[in-house]
């Protein structure tokens, strides 16, 4: 498959966009925090802000497949010996039963040793609304921090789950 490179900058050059990168896509956790910022969706088409998945494998919307953006953003690269008490701490371990009680499954395909985090930048690129670096597998920025940093106010409640219209992704 044929890929276009795109200047990550492109992204909010025409609105406030919410990026979020997920550390693998076979991660329960990446899968689980995805549904809950799925949540804000409609809120944030209202408010012509784009809510973009990024990720370092082939699936993803936007690819970043030598992981430069995740560097620069100071995404960090766990070590075996760092990713395991992460991955068997309590966050992780809390996440992982809001998955579980949700449906949400995982596996252990993908770059296991690599973190995520999100960015928020206002239209323009004009101020970093939100920089948010994981620290562990298991954190994930609250939708109230999400709709906090963007001055919006949403319709999302935590637990619920998203409804995806047939036909949209």
């Amino acid at each position: 498959m044929a890929y276009k490179e795109v200047e990550v900058q492109s992204l909010w050059r025409g609105q406030t966009a919410i990026l979020f990168f997920l550390r693998r896509f076979g991660c329960q956790v990446c899968r689980w925090t995805a549904a809950e910022i799925s949540k804000l969706e409609p809120d944030l088409r209202a408010n012509n802000i784009a809510l973009v998945g990024i990720g370092p494998e082939e699936t993803a919307l936007y690819l970043d497949v030598n992981k430069k953006t995740y560097k620069d953003l100071g995404f960090k690269r766990y070590t075996a010996l760092s990713l395991v008490p992460a991955a068997l701490g309590k966050k992780v371990r809390d996440v992982s039963a809001k998955a579980s009680a949700q449906g949400i499954q995982g596996n252990f395909s993908g770059d296991l040793l690599q973190s995520g985090g999100m960015l928020i930048v206002a239209k323009g690129g004009e101020k970093v609304l939100l920089h948010f670096v994981q620290d562990s597998p298991g954190d994930f920025v609250p939708l109230e921090d999400i709709s906090k940093a963007l001055g919006v106010s949403t319709n999302a409640q935590k637990g619920q789950m998203p409804v995806v219209k047939a036909g949209k992704i």
